[in-house]
């Protein structure tokens, strides 16, 4: 089988590594001739290169691979096309769907799978892992992946590995920019959402868009919603069933009142499945979420010395500012987004609000230090900016006022804040 790559972004990336784990035969192309080339299964020094002025193309073994242009006819003979959601609803999207020639469409069995998608802005991840750990606890064999910001390996591995193995449950998750692409390449049986928040407006245009978006993935379906959710009754209506959830009363190991609504969340999602679907024991529902620990990259709490770091992605003003409303930090270190995200930018209005003695900028998406300390003036903020350049200087800050009761490490850029993570536990370690 041979299947064609429509764009190399990070989900095409993702759907083109599947691919050939799962011995297809890939044809990638993009528009762009500047791609990073990186995580992909190639070395320069294999290549068959083919550069043509404003053209490359690649090949080895069964990939090859354009830049610049599309190869319509190799395209056309493929079995199978992979597109980017950020394309879904294009011309081109809707031609390959008229004609059958989606990967979703041509692999079908995924379909067939009790399917969970779990959207929203902030604790998709923290929620998918708990729903997964309580359904394997039960016994379920889940297959669980989707939104590539969590750190899964993408929508189309899900329905490669869907269709190649045997899975009691497919449990997605669903990036609040690719509910219409979801919503067509899957058969959601129950649908979670986590919250609404303001990020990626670059893309909803306002919170009206993005209800819009969602009142569209909820038709007809069976939805679990937050009790004081925005636009609550909205979903109610178009929905199939809805159920609401609070925050949980089990003694759960994570910091913040987000963290027990996400545990709230999946509490009500898997007594519900108890109650309609298959057995869960309440047992397995609350041993699950009372040992549950932080997933990688998400908030936890780390003790050097005389002071609490916590430190996590809240890479959006919603996500970070029920953290400052628990917790008063003598530091707050952000991380910075890309360039075209300036909503994300609002992150410092809520750190001047909560007015640390010091606010640490570090690259995070990208090295956007200077328009982050544009909006920091323009805040009016009267206490100390530093710059942490890389991880050691990062270091060398904490070191700084690990001395003081509290300090917080989050913002944009969950790689690099899991390479803080990581530093900090180990430096934590041997301090013992």
């Amino acid at each position: 089988m041979k299947a064609a790559v429509i764009g190399l972004g990070v989900e095409g990336k993702k759907a083109l590594n599947s691919l050939l784990k799962h011995n297809w035969e890939v044809y990638a192309s993009d528009l762009n001739v500047n791609i990073n080339l990186d995580n992909l299964p190639i070395s320069l020094a294999n290549l068959d290169i083919s550069p043509d002025k404003d053209r490359i193309s690649f090949t080895k073994d069964n990939l090859s691979i354009d830049l610049g242009f599309n190869n319509q006819e190799i395209v056309d003979s493929c079995d199978a096309v992979v597109l980017s959601p950020s394309i879904w609803g294009s011309k081109i999207a809707e031609h390959y769907k008229q004609a059958g020639k989606l990967l979703c469409d041509v692999n079908g069995k995924h379909r067939n799978i009790f399917t969970i998608g779990v959207t929203g802005t902030n604790g998709k991840t923290t929620t998918v892992s708990m729903i997964k750990e309580i359904l394997e606890n039960a016994g379920k064999n889940v297959l669980v992946g989707g939104n590539g910001g969590g750190g899964f390996e993408g929508y189309y591995d899900l329905i490669l590995e869907a269709q190649d193995n045997d899975y009691d449950v497919l449990l997605v998750e669903v990036c609040d920019m690719t509910v219409g692409f979801c919503s067509y390449c899957f058969d959601f049986d129950l649908i979670a959402l986590t919250n609404m928040g303001n990020d990626h407006m670059n893309v909803h245009g306002s919170m009206e868009g993005y209800r819009d978006s969602l009142k569209e993935f909820f038709a007809n379906k069976t939805i679990f919603l937050n009790e004081n959710q925005l636009f609550k009754e909205e979903f109610i209506e178009v929905s199939k069933s809805a159920i609401e959830y609070c925050e949980t009363d089990y003694d759960i190991n994570l910091f913040s009142r987000f963290n027990a609504l996400n545990a709230g969340l999946s509490e009500a999602l898997c007594n519900y499945i108890n109650q309609n679907y298959f057995e869960i024991d309440e047992n397995i529902i609350r041993n699950t979420l009372e040992t549950f620990k932080p997933v990688k990259g998400r908030l936890e709490v780390l003790k050097l010395n005389d002071c609490e770091i916590y430190i996590g992605k809240s890479d959006n003003s919603d996500a970070i500012k029920p953290i400052l409303e628990e917790v008063d930090f003598t530091a707050i270190f952000v991380g910075t987004p890309r360039h075209n995200e300036n909503h994300r930018f609002d992150i410092l209005n809520e750190v001047v609000n909560a007015n640390p003695e010091a606010i640490i900028l570090f690259p995070g998406l990208e090295d956007t230090l200077d328009q982050a300390k544009y909006r920091l003036n323009s805040l009016d903020y009267n206490g100390r900016v530093e710059i942490a350049n890389n991880l050691d200087e990062v270091i060398a800050f904490v070191a700084e006022f690990s001395h003081d009761p509290a300090i917080l490490i989050g913002g944009n850029g969950q790689e690099n804040i899991i390479k803080i993570q990581d530093r900090l536990k180990a430096i934590c370690d041997s301090c013992k």
